[in-house]
C-alpha cells in the first residue's frame, strides 16, 4: 500500500507516445497561415536530456520578435497535451513551446517531483528562449503539476509577463492527506501521518527532494507576475480550494475562473477565451500581417453577441485590464436559462482532453480563426468573433424614425432579435465545422 502511495507521488503512469503522430506535423496550417514544429533537445542541471518542441510561424516575420507561452504539462502528461494552446494562440502570432519535463513522456529521467526539479526544467527552457533574440515576451501556462512548476519559477524569475494557472495545488503534504480521505483509506490520522513520513524519507532517497518543500502557498505572497488562475468546480482530485488559497495570498494582480467539470475534463471554450485575452494583454503580441487579415474583412462583428451563457461583461473586462487591475474578481459559469434561446451556449474546444489533438490542417485560407485587436490607446483588448457573412445587411432604424412610427419599434426589436440568432447560429455552425476536422488521440489522465 505504502509502495503504491510512493508511486502514486514520484511515479505515476507515464506517457509514451510517437512525436509524429501525436503532436502537430512539422508543416501544417492553421487559419490559413502556415506554421512549423521544430523539436529540439536540451539538458538541464542533472544532466538528463529534455525532449521539446517550438511552434513557429513559416516563414518566421523579417525584423520583428514575436512572444511565447511555454506549456506545462501534469503529472502524467507530456507535451502533446500543448496541442490545444498552439490552436488558441499561434493564429494571434503568439509562438508556443512545450517540453517533456524530466521523468515524463520520452525526456530522460526516472522520477517526476511534482514541480521541484521541474523547476529547474523550465529554467533552461526560459534561458534558452531569452538567447533567442526572435522571441520577445515570455508567458507561462501550466495544469496541475505544470501550475506549480509555473508558480515556483515565477517566485524566482519576475521577468516573466504572466502566467496561467489550471489546477494548481497549494500544499503536497496537504493534498497527500486530503486523497487519503478521498480514497477511503481507513486508517486512524496518526498512523496516516507516521506513513507519510516513512513516505517522505523514502522519496527523498530516490527522487531526491522533500515533499514538505512544495508549498505554494510560501511563494505565492512574493510573486507579482499577473495571473490567470482555473479550476473545475468539480474537482476530486485538486479540489478548488487550493486555487482559492493561493489566488487570496497572491502578490501579484489575478483573477480566478471557476468552471463545470473535474481535474481532467475539457474546459469550456469562454476558459479558453479569457486565457488568448488574458496573454494579448501581457505579452503584447504583433498585429497579424496585412496579407491574413485582408481576409477578414467578408465575415461580420458579432459586437456584443453573448456566445458563452453566464459570463457578465464586467468580469470580463477585468481580465482584459490584467495590468491594472487593483481587486480580484471570480469568474463563474453558470446554468443556461431554458426560456432565453439566444444566450444558447456554443462552446467548443480545439483539441479534447480526454486525447490528444493532431491535425495536420485546421482552417483554410477561407476559413480564419477569432481575431484579437489591440487597442495602443488604453492597453485593452478587444474580443472579435467571426461568423460566416449574412445573406442580407440589416441596419437598426434611425432614432427620429423610431419616435414618429411606434410600429417600426416593434419591427425594429423583432429584426434585432432574429438579426441575433441569426448570427449565433451562423457561429455554430463554423465552430462545428472546426470540430469535425479533429483528429482524436487517447491520453493518460493525471493519476
Amino acid at each position: 500500500m505504502i509502495d503504491q502511495f510512493i508511486n502514486f507521488v514520484i511515479r505515476p503512469p507515464r506517457a509514451e507516445y510517437n512525436p509524429e503522430q501525436y503532436l502537430w506535423e512539422k508543416n501544417f496550417t492553421l487559419a490559413g497561415r502556415k506554421f512549423t514544429r521544430q523539436d529540439l533537445e536540451l539538458r538541464n542541471s542533472r544532466g538528463h536530456t529534455l525532449r521539446c518542441s517550438h511552434y513557429l510561424p513559416s516563414p518566421f516575420p523579417d525584423d520583428t520578435s514575436l512572444p511565447c507561452v511555454v506549456y506545462c504539462h501534469g503529472n502524467s502528461g507530456c507535451r502533446a497535451d500543448a496541442n490545444e494552446a498552439a490552436v488558441i494562440l499561434l493564429p494571434s502570432n503568439i509562438t508556443v513551446f512545450t517540453l517533456d519535463f524530466s521523468g515524463s513522456g520520452l525526456s530522460d529521467g526516472n522520477y517526476v517531483s511534482l514541480g521541484w526539479h521541474e523547476r529547474d526544467d523550465l529554467k533552461v527552457v526560459v534561458s534558452y528562449l531569452r538567447k533567442n533574440e526572435q522571441i520577445s515576451r515570455i508567458g507561462l501556462w501550466g495544469r496541475s503539476m505544470g501550475a506549480v512548476t509555473s508558480l515556483l519559477y515565477g517566485a524566482e524569475d519576475p521577468s516573466i509577463a504572466g502566467m496561467v494557472l489550471d489546477s494548481a495545488f497549494s500544499n503536497l503534504f496537504n493534498l497527500m492527506m486530503e486523497l487519503v480521505d478521498v480514497y477511503k483509506i481507513r486508517l486512524p490520522k496518526f498512523t496516516v501521518k507516521v506513513a507519510l513520513q516513512y513516505m517522505r524519507r523514502v522519496i527523498q532517497k530516490k527522487a531526491k527532494f522533500d515533499i514538505m518543500d512544495i508549498n505554494a502557498l510560501k511563494v505565492a505572497p512574493k510573486t507579482f507576475i499577473p495571473a490567470l488562475f482555473g479550476h473545475a468546480k468539480g474537482d476530486k482530485f485538486i479540489q478548488p480550494h487550493h486555487s482559492d488559497l493561493i489566488s487570496l495570498s497572491y502578490a501579484g494582480d489575478k483573477n480566478m475562473i471557476k468552471f463545470d467539470g473535474d481535474h481532467n475534463s475539457t474546459r469550456p471554450q469562454f476558459y479558453y477565451d479569457l486565457v488568448s485575452i488574458f496573454f494579448h494583454n501581457v505579452l503584447h503580441p504583433p498585429h497579424v500581417s496585412p496579407e491574413c487579415s485582408s481576409r477578414y474583412e467578408k465575415y461580420y462583428d458579432l459586437g456584443d453577441l453573448k456566445v458563452d451563457a453566464g459570463i457578465e461583461e464586467n468580469p470580463l473586462l477585468n481580465v482584459a485590464r490584467m495590468g491594472s487591475l487593483h481587486k480580484p474578481s471570480q469568474l463563474q459559469s453558470s446554468q443556461d436559462n431554458p426560456s432565453d434561446q439566444i444566450e444558447e451556449c456554443c462552446s467548443y474546444t480545439s483539441s479534447n482532453r480526454e486525447s490528444w489533438g493532431r491535425c495536420s490542417s485546421l482552417g483554410s485560407v477561407g476559413e480564419p480563426f477569432p481575431d484579437f485587436n489591440m487597442s495602443n490607446d488604453n492597453e485593452m483588448v478587444t474580443l472579435k468573433v467571426l461568423a460566416t457573412p449574412l445573406r442580407t445587411s440589416q441596419h437598426a432604424p434611425a432614432a427620429a424614425d423610431v419616435v414618429k412610427d411606434k410600429k417600426k419599434v416593434s419591427t425594429a426589436s423583432k429584426r434585432c432579435g432574429r438579426e441575433k440568432f441569426e448570427k449565433l447560429e451562423a457561429l455554430s455552425q463554423r465552430l462545428r465545422h472546426c470540430i469535425l476536422k479533429r483528429v482524436k488521440h487517447r491520453r493518460n489522465h493525471s493519476s
